[in-house]
């Protein structure tokens, strides 16, 4: 993926605090592709044969409570994998390859990129906008993004579920990046892919996109008032 050169430092003007807007970026299905019936089926194509068959073993072994538990940071790598072997009848090696492989093969969606750099840019010239994230990844991933990534830095601040022992989309979770960084809930708009995610962000009075593509993302963004964001042309990339 092409990206645009290193956003430099700069210096940033005062902005008014009744001006400002905050972005909240979701990570995986968003800002980072994830495609788990793809994963599923390179992993163990004997068992993804049929149609559907992918999206099935997708579900149990993402979907379940073990892996929820994962993002969460209460179950360590190594009992996923064991407990999933065993409930799904899975080749235990072939199994620990994918999931321990799973962080490094999360790579950034090219169209979501490209409107993070925009506003990226935009703070960096004094526009009154912060840019944040609220990621369900357990912490083995959520480190090795921070380590792959430098673009992460441009983030004014952030929550991994796995390191605040909560999940999406329980209300403490966005409860908590609200007041660790004072986020104005009217000036606060969240992305994510799951609908019920960005309905729990409404209820808590924040703005909501939920996200489909990154033309789309574009689109919405343009129209919530963000200071200086003009739609890029995304020549319809898909996410």
């Amino acid at each position: 993926m092409t990206r645009p050169a290193r956003v430099q430092r700069c210096h940033i003007d005062a902005v008014r605090e009744s001006s400002m807007m905050n972005v909240v970026f979701d990570f995986g299905g968003v800002l980072f592709g994830w495609q788990p019936q793809q994963l599923v089926a390179q992993a163990f194509p004997d068992q993804t044969r049929v149609p559907g068959q992918a999206q099935g073993l997708a579900k149990a072994l993402f979907g379940h409570a073990d892996w929820h538990s994962f993002d969460r940071g209460t179950l360590p790598i190594d009992a996923v994998i064991d407990r999933a072997a065993a409930r799904l009848g899975l080749d235990h090696a072939a199994l620990s390859t994918l999931v321990q492989g799973i962080g490094e093969h999360l790579e950034p969606a090219t169209g979501v990129f490209d409107v993070l750099s925009q506003l990226k840019q935009l703070e960096l010239a004094g526009r009154a906008i912060r840019l944040y994230f609220l990621s369900n990844m357990s912490v083995p991933y959520a480190r090795t993004l921070e380590r792959k990534f430098e673009f992460l830095q441009w983030f004014d601040g952030g929550i991994f579920s796995g390191d605040v022992k909560l999940i999406k989309p329980e209300p403490v979770i966005y409860q908590r990046l609200q007041a660790r960084y004072g986020l104005e809930p009217g000036q606060t708009v969240f992305i994510d892919d799951l609908l019920g995610n960005v309905q729990v962000a409404q209820a808590l009075g924040w703005q909501g996109i939920h996200f489909v593509s990154a033309p789309q993302l574009a689109a919405a963004l343009s129209s919530v008032g963000l200071d200086g964001f003009e739609r890029p042309d995304l020549n319809a990339t898909a996410h």
